[in-house]
């Protein structure tokens, strides 16, 4: 299973986001089938409309989750998710929260307009 990991700032349009979803797949040359986010953008509609769209489930992450696997996390933490929520990652951090204790990132983060996209496996 593929799990994508989805950081957007704030009002992100759902066109962003999904522009930026289908370069990842095409990136990695796999579709995905699971959206992670942080909890704390379960309100986004962009987000929430992107799912809607592709048909697929949406899961979100809590802030300790996002922490405790920021060591996995290959990217450079990302300056304006530690000012504004704490974490330094949102989009790594949500896809291998998700996808699991063994999920492997296939893809670190790509950044897009106003959105942020990485892809995780499981195993």
């Amino acid at each position: 299973m593929i799990v994508a990991g989805i950081g957007c700032r704030k009002g992100c349009p759902a066109a962003a986001i999904e522009a930026l979803l289908q370069a990842a797949e095409a990136r990695a040359g796999a579709a995905v089938d699971l959206l992670a986010s942080a909890a704390f953008k379960a309100g986004e509609a962009g987000l929430l409309a992107v799912a809607e769209r592709r048909g697929l489930r949406l899961q979100f992450a809590d802030r300790d989750a996002l922490v405790a696997v920021a060591g996995r996390c290959p990217s450079l933490p990302s300056a304006a998710a530690l000012h504004h929520h704490g974490v330094p990652s949102v989009a790594e951090a949500a896809a291998l929260a998700i996808a699991g204790p063994e999920a492997t990132l296939i893809l670190p983060r790509l950044t897009g307009a106003g959105a942020t996209c990485a892809l995780a496996r499981t195993p």
